[in-house]
């Protein structure tokens, strides 16, 4: 079953996200750190520290937002970092995010389908995602997108959202994540449905080892997943 955020809305689950997002970007960066009490900052952290061995020297962020992921993968130091995501209202605050901080010549934010990569095959060292991936409409086809535009030996990293499942943090995680966290959303945001949708498409996706099979048959070998935060969320990695 495909989860939208707007119900009501006949168009289809891409243009309900792009549209969500551009409603709820100029608050996002405030909620995401607020929402999860700032352990979404270790997380990324975390994610890209899986690369630090690799040092991947060209990286895509697919669903890149405001660009937080990207920046966190400059202590890879690469020598460029192309961001791209469905939404521009998300990249406008990205991109003043850049300047900013002094960062738009290393870290070029456009416009972008992640399921139909507008690169060549075989171009990136490695393609990273931060909370992203459960918002395709079509997760194998952007999987397997993912895949082509990665150079052989490259490797995916990809961090979501997962379903704690130990007693007693399973309960008390899904009392904040579905009566608690959608009023704050709503009541910060001003957009009814965004924070609603989270839960919900959250508890849609494939995580764990299903997930890990999704990338399997997208092409990618030496899969692994790690769990953080009692199951919060996973670091999915995979190689071409």
């Amino acid at each position: 079953m495909t989860v939208l955020p707007y119900k009501e809305n006949k168009s289809g689950k891409k243009q309900q996200v792009a549209e969500m997002f551009n409603n709820i970007s100029k608050k996002y960066d405030f909620l995401n750190h607020f929402l999860s009490l700032g352990i979404d900052i270790l997380w990324r952290k975390q994610a890209i520290g899986m690369l630090k061995k690799d040092k991947p020297k060209y990286i895509l962020d697919i669903a890149t937002g405001t660009g937080d992921f990207a920046i966190e993968a400059l202590s890879l130091k690469p020598e460029k970092i192309i961001g791209v995501d469905i939404s521009e209202g998300m990249l406008s605050v990205g991109r003043e995010k850049m300047k900013r901080k002094g960062l738009d010549k290393i870290i070029d934010l456009q416009l972008g389908d992640s399921e139909k990569l507008l690169f060549d095959d075989n171009t990136f060292d490695s393609v990273i995602v931060s909370f992203g991936v459960r918002n395709f409409e079509n997760l194998e086809k952007g999987i397997m997108d993912m895949n082509r535009v990665l150079k052989p030996g490259g490797k995916a990293v990809i961090l979501e959202f997962s379903k704690p499942t130990k007693f007693p943090f399973k309960q008390i995680y899904n009392f904040y994540f579905r009566a608690i966290l959608p009023k704050i959303g709503k009541l910060v945001s001003k957009d009814n449905a965004a924070y609603t949708y989270l839960p919900e498409s959250v508890e849609a996706f494939p995580d764990g080892e299903k997930f890990l099979e999704v990338l399997k048959n997208a092409g990618f070998k030496n899969t692994k997943c790690r769990s953080l935060t009692f199951g919060v969320s996973s670091i999915y990695v995979g190689e071409k």
